[in-house]
């Protein structure tokens, strides 16, 4: 399977810790992971090529300059790395048909093969919305005018390449940020909903793009059938949305246990791993 992802230096520890969920719960798989960035250093590169080579993996590295991006519009918070995912295909192989793109902040807890094989004949993506009727009816308003039913994340996204080097063309980006720069607030996933959502393939948020804040929500909509057993054992992809973060000290959330747990686990093969990371990256 095909996995991609896109980061700079501050989230390689947060990668580390996706990735060793994404193996232990995958044994029986091989993945080849596709690293975009710009400004990652040699050094955390290889050391995240041998911790990939150890898991029976591989990891191909897509370095991209300044000049692949000389005419995208860049302001405030508006920068050329929002664009990584959005053009990925620009950039990947052209044998690749389809990729899984997934966010670093999240972890896998069950087998992803599933999620991966579902089937998105002629849609460009398949991607989850959360239901969260505040939040979602936020959104509606705030993208009215491109019609769009549902808010999709952009954190967990199949991809068709295939379609995506025939339709998504970077030009069209570049236009509606140049049009509309001062109300797109979450910059490429408004973009991805704004131009694509009427294109992507709905799955369900619960299963795959599980926004860890909303466990109670879950719960009560479900009857209680979503409670911690049935997402522990039925969950594909917990999903640690918004500005707080599991590897932040002053994080509290339901699942904050889970993730140090796996955190442990990602580190534990290394020399006083904690001293050596804080050596090496500053964490």
């Amino acid at each position: 399977m095909n996995i991609l992802v896109t980061l700079d230096s501050n989230y390689m520890k947060p990668l580390r810790v996706m990735l060793k969920s994404l193996f232990l719960n995958n044994p029986e798989e091989a993945f080849t992971i596709y690293l975009m960035h710009s400004s990652i250093k040699r050094k955390e590169l290889a050391d995240l090529n041998s911790f990939i080579k150890d898991h029976g993996s591989q990891l191909k590295i897509i370095e991209l300059d300044n000049s692949h991006f000389a005419d995208a519009p860049t302001l405030f918070y508006y920068t050329k790395e929002m664009y990584y995912r959005l053009l990925a295909h620009k950039f990947l192989p052209d044998n690749l048909s389809r990729i899984l793109y997934l966010d670093p902040d999240i972890l896998v807890i069950n087998p992803i093969r599933k999620l991966y094989e579902i089937d998105i004949d002629g849609y460009l993506y398949a991607a989850a919305y959360h239901d969260i009727p505040s939040i979602k009816e936020i959104n509606k308003i705030r993208l009215r005018p491109y019609g769009i039913e549902a808010y999709y994340n952009s954190g967990v996204l199949l991809m068709n390449l295939d379609l995506h080097r025939r339709h998504i063309k970077e030009e069209a980006i570049y236009n509606l940020v140049r049009r509309k720069s001062l109300k797109l607030i979450m910059p490429d996933q408004d973009i991805l909903n704004a131009l694509y959502a009427k294109r992507i393939r709905s799955i369900d948020e619960k299963l795959y793009n599980y926004d860890v804040r909303y466990f109670r929500f879950y719960k009560i909509i479900t009857n209680n059938l979503w409670d911690m057993d049935h997402v522990i054992n039925n969950t594909i992809i917990l999903h640690f949305c918004g500005k707080k973060k599991p590897w932040h000290k002053d994080y509290s959330g339901k699942f904050h246990s889970l993730y140090k747990h796996y955190e442990k686990l990602a580190f534990a093969a290394l020399p006083n791993s904690s001293s050596y990371y804080k050596a090496q990256y500053g964490w």
